[in-house]
């Protein structure tokens, strides 16, 4: 009905203008549009450095929303909700980086029996290990090119001094810049959900109005199911990492790898990211190769492969497809797709893209698609 009165009014108006008016009017609104467009793509330029920071804290906020929101029924007013959005922003923070500076204290520690081995190549050199005569494929051409290379001091300390030339060094700093890079991501990400968190609903009202200007109805649903698809990646992560950390603790407990129950929780962690898994049970196999145990290894890498197929490929995209009404195909193509053209950041924006597209391509068609739930 507004939409009409106000349609009405503009039509009256126009009708009212001459054609001097009409051309005058039309290059004001030609020109607004220029500028606006420039300077958001000036803008987009200038902060382009920091948008995945901004991606990853509206992905967050999105996620932990309805946490948020009970959080807030039961404790309202701006200060509580100023206070809620600090503590959720420092809960995000120590969950990151308490298991990374475990990892760290755990790596210092282990350096030392790496410099004890270093000096022990440079002086006597390394003996074959045991494992490699019982590896079933390569065992000869592996040992003969151990003992040519690292058996005695002369060629251990070749091997070695290959790890310290400028090449090595560059990758060193290299290495050293891009976490530094990510550190700086990281704390803009912390900053920009710690406002997100502090001040959704203006935030939201402002998003609605705009989506409801560009887009009309139709602006909502699509906000709606970037949410479920983004909560969905977020259950899907999290259920299925769990369960593959279960089943392959299992696994390493029964075939002898040290330190089972570690394992499976690193693993569970790891799954979370594609392929994550599939590093573990890895360094889990070679530390069976380690101890001789080629069997126990092998069987690591087979189960963990078939389980980390079918987590992957068929559990996670249920998960992930069944609050959005997603058909499995375009999940799967959402999620492997995503990661390869964003990294990490796509294993959400995938999902969510593929969810828009089609919910518009159903509409295009008519098919009749329910209204989904937001909780």
């Amino acid at each position: 009905m507004f939409a009409a009165l106000s349609k009405t009014r503009e039509t009256a108006k126009l009708r009212a203008m001459t054609d001097e008016d009409v051309v005058r009017e039309r290059v004001r609104r030609i020109g607004r549009v220029t500028l606006a467009t420039l300077l958001g793509l000036l803008g987009l330029w200038i902060a382009a450095a920091f948008l995945p920071a901004l991606v990853w804290a509206v992905v967050i906020a999105v996620a932990i929303d309805p946490l948020r929101q009970r959080a807030v029924a039961r404790w309202p007013g701006p200060r509580a909700r100023t206070w809620l959005a600090a503590i959720g922003t420092t809960a995000l923070a120590l969950l990151v980086l308490i298991p990374l500076i475990l990892c760290i204290a755990e790596a210092a520690r282990e350096a030392r029996e790496v410099t004890t081995w270093v000096t022990l190549a440079r002086t006597h050199g390394l003996p074959v290990p045991g494992w490699v005569a019982h590896l079933p494929i390569g065992s000869h051409m592996l040992t003969q090119w151990w003992q040519e290379n690292l058996t005695t001091p002369e060629a251990a300390s070749l091997q070695l001094q290959h790890w310290r030339d400028g090449a090595w060094v560059a990758r060193t700093r290299l290495i050293g810049t891009n976490v530094l890079h990510r550190a700086v991501i990281f704390g803009f990400t912390l900053l920009t959900l710690f406002f997100l968190l502090r001040d959704r609903d203006p935030i939201l009202a402002q998003c609605r109005a705009a989506s409801d200007r560009m887009l009309g109805a139709a602006g909502e649903r699509i906000a709606l199911l970037a949410a479920l698809s983004i909560r969905g990646t977020i259950d899907g992560l999290v259920l299925v990492g769990i369960g593959e950390g279960a089943v392959m603790a299992v696994v390493y407990l029964v075939l002898g790898v040290p330190h089972p129950l570690l394992f499976g929780a690193v693993t569970a962690i790891a799954a979370m990211i594609p392929f994550g898994a599939a590093v573990m049970f890895a360094l889990a196999a070679f530390l069976l190769l380690a101890k001789s145990a080629v069997a126990g290894a092998i069987a690591v890498v087979v189960i963990g492969l078939v389980v980390v197929a079918i987590a992957d490929h068929f559990i996670r995209p249920i998960l992930i497809g069944g609050a959005t009404r997603l058909p499995f195909l375009w999940v799967l193509i959402g999620i492997l797709g995503g990661v390869e053209t964003f990294g990490l950041l796509g294993l959400f924006v995938g999902p969510a893209t593929m969810a828009v597209l089609i919910m518009l391509w159903r509409d295009f068609v008519g098919e009749p698609v329910a209204k989904a739930d937001a909780q």
